[in-house]
């Protein structure tokens, strides 16, 4: 790889094509503001980077500061190889990545007007008005004012006004929230993963029989809270299984050591070191790293590690007798 120790850039375009970049990519005069950011593959970019417009055509890339694109950030829909973004990623309009076939990870918060996204780990949030998610997993949740649109997709928890879901969707935390009615597809399956043995499963081991993913029912889980003040009214809609949750609160849940992960996961650019999350079967440490955590939970997503139905009923007698 050619490494430009020391980059200035003056021209109304930068075409970035087997370069390390070591210093930030940042305007020095004010005609610089409309500057086109062009990633043609292969570059490191370690500083922070401001653009009108970034555009990456193909990876590899790694983005290693904060990127901020004033009017797009856009991954060509052909683009494929690694691309990663290490710091929080923003636009004052649009993130949009519809490349099937690119290995997309934001290690970081994102906050747009619009995101569109497919193939993409985010192990933060995701703060806009307009969402929409195929094929995604979001440790963090997805927030929006106006609307999401979610497709074979896992999120931490997830509200908006309008929320529509469709063939396969699921949850990390016990709640999530719209405004207006959940839209979803006759032929959903929705599920709550607040209760799975996440550890077990990236370790390898037998998931406990106490843990599971629960199916919602949509109409069953729906409820309807009315927030008011003085000045005005507003009407929250959740779907929930916090219920199962606190009855399943008697049992020891923190061997689940699911918030382990979660937190690898979403502290993960701040963390200092990788941790390690005890040892396989043949011994050897498990590491607690990024690119593992999104690869874990792709493959729960696509059903290649598949987690255990847990039953819905739950006998309180029982499980304080087996807590005491």
């Amino acid at each position: 790889m050619q490494e430009l120790k020391e980059v200035r850039f003056n021209e109304t375009e930068v075409l970035l094509k087997d370069s390390r970049v070591k210093s930030p990519i940042l305007p020095e005069k004010r005609d610089q503001m409309n500057r086109t950011v062009t990633i043609q593959g292969n570059a490191v970019i370690e500083g922070a980077v401001y653009a009108q417009r970034l555009a990456i055509q193909t990876g590899d890339a790694e983005f290693m500061g904060a990127v901020f694109a004033n009017l797009e950030l856009h991954v060509n829909t052909d683009a494929t190889g690694k691309i990663i973004f290490r710091k929080s990623v923003g636009s004052a309009d649009s993130v949009v990545s519809r490349a099937s076939n690119a290995n997309l990870l934001f290690a970081n918060d994102i906050n747009a007007k619009k995101v569109t996204l497919y193939n993409a780990f985010v192990a933060g949030s995701i703060y806009a008005d307009d969402i929409v998610l195929e094929n995604c997993v979001v440790i963090g949740g997805v927030f929006a004012t106006q609307k999401i649109d979610m497709k074979d997709s896992i999120v931490g928890t997830f509200n908006g006004a309008s929320v529509s879901v469709s063939s396969f969707a699921g949850i990390l935390l016990p709640s999530a929230f719209s405004i207006e009615k959940l839209y979803a597809t006759p032929d959903i399956k929705f599920y709550n993963y607040s209760l799975a043995d996440f550890g077990a499963l990236f370790k390898g081991q037998p998931q406990s029989q106490k843990s599971g993913k629960i199916k919602m029912n949509i109409e069953a889980v729906e409820i309807k809270t009315t927030l008011s003040t003085e000045e005005y009214q507003k009407t929250l809609l959740s779907y929930t299984v916090i219920g199962k949750v606190l009855a399943a609160d008697l049992l020891d849940t923190d061997r689940f050591q699911n918030h382990f992960l979660l937190t690898a996961a979403s502290l993960n650019s701040q963390l200092l070191r990788v941790y390690d999350f005890g040892r396989d079967a043949k011994g050897n440490p498990i590491e607690l790293s990024l690119e593992k955590i999104k690869d874990f939970f792709f493959d729960v997503l696509h059903g290649k590690i598949e987690v255990q139905d847990m039953d819905g009923n739950f006998d309180i007698k029982q499980l304080t007798k087996e807590f005491n």
